[in-house]
């Protein structure tokens, strides 16, 4: 038998060479964007966001505009079919407020109690995995990071569509409700399928049970023992009900609107979404703020005073603490300019949860340190800054016990009803391929014959 022996070849020196030669990475001067009025990241010279389309399905309230157009910055809010998020928050059923949500996204309208019912059991009956899916796609094939495996798991459940391609609107919802009904499932599983085969942990698998809410399965399939609290469980369902929609122009639904603008399918599109919201500018956030405070906590166990937590905050605000970056997770948004009304329904959701678990010395850190950070921004910059969702988030995964990996796939499963609203809308509304334009900088050059380069 012959043996062929390979020279090694070192294509990462080969290919640095070659990039380090290209001046198209770095030739692109600043003042081009200005010249021909593109907007960088999709956004204004006031930092506003370029409007890309419109919708009725939420509204981010973060400031307002005078009559020359000038931003005033004013308390936030978020309208879900123009009903504000505290007054979802405060009159849901139960633990069922996200199912409730997810019914007024998808169609437009407060349920009445018979269409509640109807709907919660549309849902649970769409719990379960199909046949064979957990075995198959998911227990012979785990992954290390849990949002490629939500990616490619939305991608396999289209193999088990009898009609995965129809992009008739009425069908996608059907297949939306499905869709969002199964997340819980496949966050769970994915997340036990990657500790028993990465870590050596217990494989645990509990089925989901249809009297119980979207909130309170993902505690049941996660815990062991399959136990939790009311109040547990009330936590969680504010928080998928306040991640459930973001407006139209955050960068997974827009995403989502993108790809589903093609006439693709609508697992193609959802998965598109996801890879979106795995980056840590965007549902990656949460896990940032998480480590920051870890290492926050690690040195000064929970005893810091103002005046230590305030060097803290300078420290990295000089780019001399934590990762050096300058940033301070968990606060400054995009559109919320005083508060995001998120933060402030999860601050008083989990103090209430702090003080019945005994750990009130948690929160009382948590918000030492996020008004620290507001005194020392308005001393440096003379200008407020918000407490955004992802501060507080994290330290209500925490306090319910779930583990960080799980932070952005739970964002995912909540985000899904939003994803699946703005798909059917923008099929109703505009049904065109999203087609934006650039233009091109370069130069003209004549072609060289390969032997004649040099």
């Amino acid at each position: 038998m012959r043996v062929f022996k390979t020279a090694r070849f070192n294509d990462d020196s080969i290919l640095a060479r070659y990039f380090g030669r290209s001046s198209n990475y770095t030739d692109i001067p600043n003042n081009l964007f200005n010249e021909y009025n593109v907007k960088k990241g999709l956004r204004n010279d006031d930092g506003t966001g370029v409007r890309i389309g419109l919708t009725k399905i939420s509204d981010v309230i973060g400031y307002t505009m005078d009559e020359n157009y000038h931003v005033i910055p004013c308390e936030g809010d978020l309208l879900f079919r123009g009903y504000s998020i505290r007054d979802l928050i405060k009159n849901r059923q139960k633990n069922f407020g996200f199912e409730e949500t997810c019914f007024l996204l998808l169609f437009g309208y407060l349920p009445d109690r018979e269409e509640f019912e109807n709907f919660k059991t549309c849902l649970s009956l769409r719990y379960d995995l199909p046949e064979s899916f957990l075995a198959n796609e998911l227990l012979l094939k785990p992954a290390r990071n849990l949002m490629n495996k939500l990616q490619s798991a939305v991608l396999s459940l289209y193999n088990y569509d009898d009609n995965p391609d129809e992009t008739d609107v009425y069908q996608n919802l059907l297949k939306g409700i499905n869709l969002i009904a199964k997340f819980p499932a496949l966050g769970c599983y994915a997340y036990y399928t990657k500790v028993h085969s990465f870590d050596r942990s217990s494989l645990i698998i509990h089925y989901p049970r249809p009297e119980y809410s979207m909130a309170e399965n993902i505690l049941y399939m996660l815990r062991p023992d399959g136990s939790f609290t009311n109040m547990e469980a009330n936590l969680l369902d504010a928080i998928l009900l306040i991640h459930a929609d973001h407006g139209g122009g955050n960068n997974s639904t827009f995403t989502n609107v993108v790809v589903g603008s093609t006439g693709t399918d609508l697992y193609s599109a959802l998965s598109a979404s996801i890879g979106s919201l795995k980056g840590p500018k965007h549902g990656g956030a949460n896990i940032s703020v998480a480590r920051m405070m870890r290492q926050v906590i690690a040195d000064t166990d929970y005893t810091a005073n103002k005046d230590q937590l305030k060097s803290i905050v300078e420290r990295i605000l000089d780019k001399d603490y934590y990762d050096y970056s300058g940033l301070i997770y968990g606060f400054g948004h995009a559109v919320y300019t005083m508060t995001d009304p998120r933060a402030e329904i999860l601050r008083k959701l989990c103090r209430g949860l702090a003080e019945k678990q005994g750990c009130m010395y948690k929160f009382t850190f948590y918000k030492l340190f996020e008004d620290v950070v507001k005194e020392v921004i308005m001393e440096r910059r003379g200008t407020m800054i918000p407490t955004n969702v992802d501060f507080y988030s994290g330290l209500a995964y925490h306090m319910l016990g779930i583990p960080e990996e799980l932070f952005t796939p739970l964002f995912a499963t909540a985000r899904v009803a939003g994803w699946v609203a703005h798909n059917l809308e923008n099929k109703l509304y505009d049904g065109r391929i999203m087609r934006p334009a650039t233009k091109y900088v370069g130069e003209t050059m004549e072609f060289v014959p390969m032997s004649e380069r040099r």
